[in-house]
């Protein structure tokens, strides 16, 4: 067997606990297009895994570990520090029947990364899911390198210690934007530039990892969607640049939310990985897609 590595960016139906922007549960409801939206992994098809979201105490990586939880995983929620919004998902993921554990880190920082890996062996003795998802660069009071150190180096490090955790038949997933991801062809609002920049060098060097991954039976598949509704960077780039959200929906015809964007995410981390390594999700039509891969 093989262990699908993943970067994504879908659809379905929860309450969400709005303190931790996190799913408590799922609910059928539709789509705006009018389709029935259901949980995106079947329950109990995960019981036995280990899944280990970066940047999972809100936004995008809560709603995907709390569908993996939901799915029958136990889980790591990775915080950087918000250790009480965490601590509070935690509780709620257990009502699912699994384990959930809290452990904080700094991804740039490689003492911290071997603490939260050497706690994730003791706790779970592996992983069979690893979502790269935390991500970065327009924070303010940052260096000026910090975009590249978290986008690219730490995803690297973060990878780097988890691979001896991670058997046979396991899946990495990274998290990216098609605003990063067709970065070298599309050109993006200038606020963005040095995180699409940062992101996409983070994705290169991923794919530069894919032979060595396979011999170890480690698959690689890059995630990538539009700007996503709710999310900090949105909410950032909306600051900086006022009317910048509107105009991408206007032309994007669609954007997706957090909850709906974290389900495909998800899905990645068990679905067929695609030949070239990558699941775009949403309209592209606006990008040049003849970047190379």
């Amino acid at each position: 067997m093989t262990i699908p590595i993943v970067l994504v960016s879908s659809y379905l139906p929860v309450t969400l606990d709005y303190e931790t922007n996190c799913v408590l549960h799922f609910r059928p409801r539709r789509s705006s297009e009018g389709a029935n939206v259901t949980q995106p992994i079947e329950p109990g098809a995960l019981k036995g895994k280990r899944a280990l979201v970066t940047g999972s105490s809100r936004g995008i990586g809560a709603d995907t570990v709390s569908y993996f939880a939901a799915a029958g995983a136990d889980v790591v929620i990775n915080f950087r520090n918000k250790a009480p919004r965490a601590e509070k998902l935690a509780t709620k993921l257990r009502e699912f029947g699994v384990r959930a554990l809290v452990q904080g880190a700094d991804l740039t920082d490689g003492a911290s990364l071997r603490e939260m890996f050497d706690r994730v062996k003791q706790e779970f003795g592996g992983l069979d899911i690893l979502v790269l998802n935390a991500s970065g660069g327009m924070e303010s009071g940052m260096a000026e390198d910090y975009a590249l150190k978290l986008n690219r180096d730490a995803q690297l490090a973060v990878l780097d210690a988890a691979l001896p955790l991670l058997g046979e038949g396991a899946r990495v997933v990274f998290v990216t934007s098609h605003q990063a991801h067709f970065i070298r062809t599309t050109p993006t609002m200038p606020e963005y530039e040095p995180v699409a920049l940062s992101k996409r060098a983070g994705e290169d060097a991923l794919r530069e990892r894919i032979p060595s991954l396979q011999e170890r039976g480690i698959e690689f598949v890059v995630v990538s969607g539009d700007m996503i509704e709710g999310t900090v960077t949105a909410t950032l780039l909306e600051r900086a640049n006022p009317g910048a959200i509107e105009q991408r929906r206007e032309s994007a015809g669609k954007l997706y939310n957090v909850a709906e964007f974290a389900a495909e995410v998800a899905r990645a981390a068990i679905e067929p990985v695609p030949a070239d390594h990558t699941r775009l999700v949403g309209d592209i039509s606006s990008f040049n897609v003849s970047v190379d891969r």
